[in-house]
């Protein structure tokens, strides 16, 4: 697995997508293996993966909105997608 940095850009995996589902009242990862529905906090680090933002900018945007230190919860997270290979990392 590649090591997570605050200056990579993580991205949703190839064959792995992210969409709002209606039916659910939540957003769901579609993957070849299945469907995983997501909390709000997983959905809110996921949409902000587009390979554009960096860790650090996607951290800076979550603190924004939710006004707390999150840094090390959406490490954690990034972390596990990555392990489980909902994400990818872009250099």
């Amino acid at each position: 697995m590649t090591e997570l940095d605050v200056a990579s850009r993580p991205v949703i995996a190839r064959g792995t997508r992210l969409q709002w589902e209606g039916a659910q009242g939540a957003h769901v990862l579609l993957y070849p293996e299945g469907m995983v529905k997501l909390n709000a906090s997983a959905a809110a680090i996921l949409t902000r993966c587009d390979g554009a933002r960096t860790v650090a900018e996607v951290i800076g945007e979550l603190e924004r909105t939710y006004c707390a230190e999150l840094g090390k919860d959406v490490l954690a997270f990034l972390t596990l997608a990555l392990e489980r290979n909902w994400l990818e990392l872009r250099p």
